[in-house]
């Protein structure tokens, strides 16, 4: 690996549209490449954003040596395959959210790095927002005693669509997949696992979760309510409530700048967290420091927390009745 890290960006999508920005504020690493299954899309981003190389294959950028590290922004089921196809490169991954559309899905992806040693991480840029980092850090603390629920909520109201693929069954469409993975990932960083899960929701005529609320349940009475929705919007906020106060997440929970602590008996304290560029940047960096200490996980995001958040996001879908499938290995 050259001392500069060098990335490449696997499917050009609206996500990456942003994320590309943010390496003009990290240092020691560059966008050099882009793959779309069509070149002329990956040849107008690479203009835009002043790369070096665009392929027409996600194969070609996976091949290429130059490349140290790919961010695979392709949220789609037949992305499972391809990112398996990117470990048997031999190229880290930074995955996009969800992980995988099927906790069967995310667990070959994790095994693959496992028994390959190579850097994965999910892409859950919420847990390096400044301001989330030091919500864990008043935790670690007592600020608020002992964590015993926590409350979050993230929707939008989207148009039904049954061409777009927020809508669409077969390219991982759905609140839960879509906006739910960020409410079931905040409370697990904060509770762990959960021993029960208990789902309601309603569905779009093509299949998809239209919105779901999730009531996590732990044997020790500890738990989490959690609602997402593509049919209506929400506030986008959190709290965090434990046995000497609570902490609020002011909107939007999942990249925030601002939180309040209530200490128990004491005044609110307002905190503020500004990010770095539009907030892709921590997630990046994170990412560059793993492959420089040579890490194959990131302690912030290990892989076993994504495979329970997985599991928690599988069961609600089940008991929606909404059945995603993980893509066969394609790699073109």
């Amino acid at each position: 690996m050259s001392t500069e890290i060098r990335w490449g960006i696997v499917g050009p999508g609206r996500i990456a549209e942003k994320v590309v920005q943010d390496f003009a504020v990290v240092d020691g690493a560059r966008a050099m490449a882009v793959a779309s299954r069509s070149l002329q899309r990956a040849e107008d981003f690479a203009g835009r954003h002043g790369l070096e190389r665009a392929y027409g294959s996600y194969a070609e950028v996976m091949t290429d040596e130059d490349i140290d590290v790919l961010l695979h922004r392709d949220a789609a089921p037949a992305a499972c395959g391809c990112r398996q196809g990117g470990l048997r490169a031999g190229k880290p991954l930074l995955v996009e959210k969800a992980f995988t559309a099927t906790s069967a899905g995310a667990l070959e992806v994790v095994q693959l790095a496992r028994t390959s040693g190579i850097f994965v991480m999910e892409a859950m840029w919420t847990r390096f927002q400044p301001a989330v980092v030091r919500l864990r850090e008043l935790i670690a603390e007592g600020a608020i005693g002992e964590v015993r629920s926590v409350q979050a909520d993230l929707g939008v109201e989207r148009e039904f669509d049954p061409d777009d693929r927020l809508f669409s069954l077969e390219l991982g469409g759905g609140a839960l997949l879509d906006l739910g993975v960020y409410v079931v990932s905040f409370a697990q960083m904060l509770l762990g696992a959960p021993d029960t899960v208990t789902a309601v929701g309603s569905t779009f005529p093509t299949g998809v979760d239209a919105e779901a609320t999730l009531l996590l349940g732990y044997q020790d009475g500890r738990s989490a309510a959690l609602t997402t929705s593509l049919r209506n919007a929400l506030p986008g906020q959190a709290r965090v409530v434990g046995t000497g106060g609570w902490i609020d997440v002011l909107p939007r929970f999942h990249h925030p700048q601002t939180i309040v602590l209530h200490r128990a008996g004491g005044q609110p304290e307002t905190i503020v967290r500004p990010q770095l560029g539009g907030g892709y940047a921590h997630e990046l960096i994170e990412v560059n420091a793993c492959l420089r200490a040579g890490r194959t996980e990131s302690s912030v995001m290990p892989l076993a927390d994504t495979l329970a958040v997985q599991q928690v996001l599988q069961q609600a879908a089940d008991q929606l009745g909404v059945h995603h499938t993980d893509g066969a290995s394609d790699v073109r």
